[in-house]
């Protein structure tokens, strides 16, 4: 289905940036460099110069930058990391997956992690935090980072929705001992495919991930530890390298579409309206979700409704035990509104007017 606004709009975004895209790619085809190549040391550069770290490395994804992450801090079989269940399910997985417990609190009504619930929970087994920026919103960093300091945990930024976001003069990824990025597709800075990068100041933990990404290798000859295959390629750094320029325009850019939503849909009271440093997502908390969503998809707008069971409530993860009432209400609230760079105004002016008549034909009904 061809929707008269669509989520993502890949084939314009590339028509934007067609002349230095193909030129990017032709170079990388012509020169042979597809594997820690020179577009990579390149972008690792600018990354970090963009967010304001010392270091960047660059890796397979998102989910790999936090598990990588870990395995560089040291986190190992029996730790505790703190996290919360409002994300995408990679955050609690990499915990699991590298042998540590998850342990999940609960967010605010803005989706954020309660800062004030991490002293509940913390014990002689915590070792680390993984706060979750959330569709271009930040997390409270500076009372996070007062936290750690002062109970000697890691902190790793879960910055893969976060690019770009800043509080107090700083970015997203920057506050922590780690910040990670994933540069999936629909990412507000995405390759052609998967991808993501570390961020740091710490050149021990920059090196380490650099010898995990390369199955341990600190040579083409020498190993030095079991390690991963998991390197940002060549090509999409090269993409990635031209799209970076962009990013503050198309910042903008969502920062003006989200405004129209804002304006025209301030006075439904049905609604919540999201609040974002970048609108790497327009995320619209409503009532009659499920109905609003099967309107909107009528009417040509594509909007997603991706989270119906939040994770710590899926079955078979194992994670049931954990009493998260905000969380769960959001989940059954929340929905995304397509706000990417390639929109026109007219576009998103449609679907708020969809989304007006959409509750005011409800009132209308009840009312008669």
């Amino acid at each position: 289905m061809k929707y008269k606004v669509p989520f993502v709009n890949f084939p314009e975004q590339y028509r934007r940036m067609k002349p230095e895209i193909d030129q990017a790619v032709l170079s990388c085809f012509e020169g042979g460099n597809f594997i820690l190549g020179e577009d990579l040391a390149s972008f690792e550069t600018n990354l970090a110069d963009y967010v304001g770290t010392k270091y960047a490395v660059g890796v397979g994804c998102g989910t790999d930058a936090l598990f990588l992450s870990l395995r560089a801090l040291g986190i190992r079989e029996g730790d505790e990391v703190i996290t919360v269940s409002e994300t995408f399910i990679a955050t609690i997985s990499v915990v699991v997956n590298i042998g540590a417990l998850p342990i999940l609190i609960d967010v605010k009504e803005d989706m954020l992690m309660d800062v004030d619930k991490i002293e509940e929970v913390l014990n002689s087994k915590t070792k680390a935090i993984i706060p979750v920026h959330l569709a271009g919103a930040m997390c409270d960093m500076e009372k996070i980072m007062s936290t750690a300091r002062k109970n000697n945990l890691f902190v790793i930024e879960d910055a893969c929705q976060g690019l770009g976001a800043e509080q107090k003069g700083r970015k997203a990824g920057s506050f922590g001992d780690v910040g990670c990025f994933s540069f999936h597709p629909a990412k507000i800075l995405g390759a052609a495919g998967n991808g993501g990068s570390i961020v740091t100041n710490n050149e021990k933990i920059a090196d380490e991930v650099k010898l995990l990404r390369d199955a341990g290798r600190a040579s083409k000859t020498e190993i030095v530890r079991h390690g991963y295959n998991s390197t940002l390629d060549n090509l999409q750094a090269a993409i990635l390298n031209v799209k970076l320029k962009y990013l503050s325009q198309d910042i903008e850019k969502r920062k003006k579409l989200a405004e129209i939503y804002n304006n025209e849909l301030k006075d439904i009271s049905q609604v919540r309206l999201p609040n974002s440093q970048t609108y790497q997502d327009y995320i619209l908390r409503a009532e009659n979700r499920d109905k609003l969503a099967e309107h909107l998809l009528k009417e040509g707008v594509e909007v997603l409704v991706r989270e119906i069971i939040p994770n710590h409530k899926q079955p078979g993860l194992g994670l049931e035990h954990f009493n998260l009432p905000i969380t769960e209400k959001i989940t059954r609230e929340k929905m995304r509104l397509p706000i990417c760079s390639e929109l026109k105004e007219e576009q998103v002016y449609y679907a708020a007017k969809k989304i007006k008549e959409f509750y005011f034909e409800r009132s209308e009904k009840q009312g008669s």
